[in-house]
């Protein structure tokens, strides 16, 4: 029999033939998922969901929340003058406010609270008084001083835009030197903003509004100089006020501020037991007031005296005049700095007696 090479391999054949024959092969094991699944594809190039939407989309939010959180600052600060205001019965409502670039400064609260402030003249038997008011709600209420209006057979008011409107009293205090009157046939006019006085401090920078000389819509600037001055002024016309006319047949003193059918320049009053500008006559009452060197002259009375946020703090009601002791005439009288203004807390205070009719002594 011959024997079959290939069954029998030469032992000296090289080692690649025994790498080839020695150990078997291991036995194929089947995978125990098939198809194997895809490779995963590396953490750092997995992009979260959130960083596909459009930048416009975000923008989009973020001016959202700008709105909601302007929103809120206004609700915030609308809340705070309503609660300071609110916590008394008299009911003031918040309207003039000093944008938050403006704020702090003469030019901003002026711009803010000029509308918020009118003109008013008052005739009566004795002439002609022109003062001031502050109008506290959009439908025509305006505090003023009962010198202003006292007396008074009709009253007219002017706005800060030109507009007149005749005007009615509903209430007065002389006790207090306070007034309402209210326009007739006016709406949606622009109230101001009734701070509180117990938070007004000596040096606290101030700005004064009201119509000196008739000059509406006037603007002064200055400091509280001293709080809780006792100061007395007639209740009625005094004998201080005279019934002279001018050169010009109109009314040179007046009555207030105002510019009253005669009189020496200045509605009297006293202080620190002198008397001022004339005779207060029998008939007086005294009052708490702040006072300003804010320029105050003839035309002022009832006017706005405001803090650097643009708020009511005060309503001017008394000023010296340093020629009100000579024979000039009201023309040449001028502010020394020397100002009273009935506190804003004074005639919140009194709103609600005022607006049932107050007294009328």
């Amino acid at each position: 029999m011959t024997e079959n090479p290939e069954q029998y391999p030469n032992p000296q054949q090289d080692d690649a033939y025994a790498a080839r024959s020695y150990p078997p092969p291991p036995a194929h094991q089947p995978s125990a998922a098939w198809p194997p699944p895809a490779p995963a594809a590396p953490a750092d190039h997995v992009k979260p969901k959130r960083a596909k939407r459009p930048v416009a989309l975000l923008a989009a939010v973020a001016i959202v929340a700008a709105v909601i959180g302007g929103g809120s600052a206004a609700l915030a600060e609308s809340l705070m003058d309503n609660g300071s205001n609110g916590a008394n019965p008299a009911g003031t409502v918040s309207g003039t406010t000093v944008s938050q670039s403006s704020r702090g400064t003469v030019s901003g609260v002026a711009q803010a609270v000029s509308p918020s402030i009118v003109e008013v003249k008052a005739t009566s038997s004795a002439g002609q008084s022109t003062g001031a008011g502050v109008i506290v709600t959009a439908a025509g209420e305006i505090v003023t001083n009962n010198h202003v209006i006292s007396g008074a057979a009709s009253v007219k008011v002017s706005l800060s835009d030109g507009k007149t409107y005749t005007a009615k009293v509903v209430g007065a205090d002389p006790d207090k030197d306070l007034a309402l009157i209210k326009v007739d046939g006016a709406s949606g006019l622009k109230p101001a903003s009734l701070g509180d006085s117990s938070d007004v401090a000596v040096g606290d920078q101030v700005v004064a509004i009201g119509s000196p000389e008739g000059l509406t819509g006037t603007v002064t600037s200055g400091i509280i100089s001293a709080l809780n001055r006792d100061v007395t002024v007639a209740k009625e016309e005094s004998q201080g006020q005279s019934q002279d006319q001018g050169q010009d047949g109109q009314g040179q003193g007046s009555q207030g501020y105002g510019q009253q059918g005669g009189g020496d320049g200045n509605w009297p009053f006293q202080f620190g037991g002198q008397q001022f500008n004339g005779d207060t006559g029998d008939s007086t009452t005294t009052y708490k007031a702040l006072q300003t060197d804010a320029s105050l002259n003839p035309g002022n009375s009832g006017g706005a005296l405001i803090n650097m946020n643009g708020e009511i703090i005060g309503i001017n009601s008394a000023m010296y005049s340093a020629s009100s002791q000579s024979s000039d005439s009201s023309s040449d009288a001028g502010s020394v700095g020397l100002g009273f203004a009935i506190p804003i807390n004074t005639v919140k205070a009194d709103l609600a007696h005022l607006r049932a009719g107050g007294t009328n002594s």
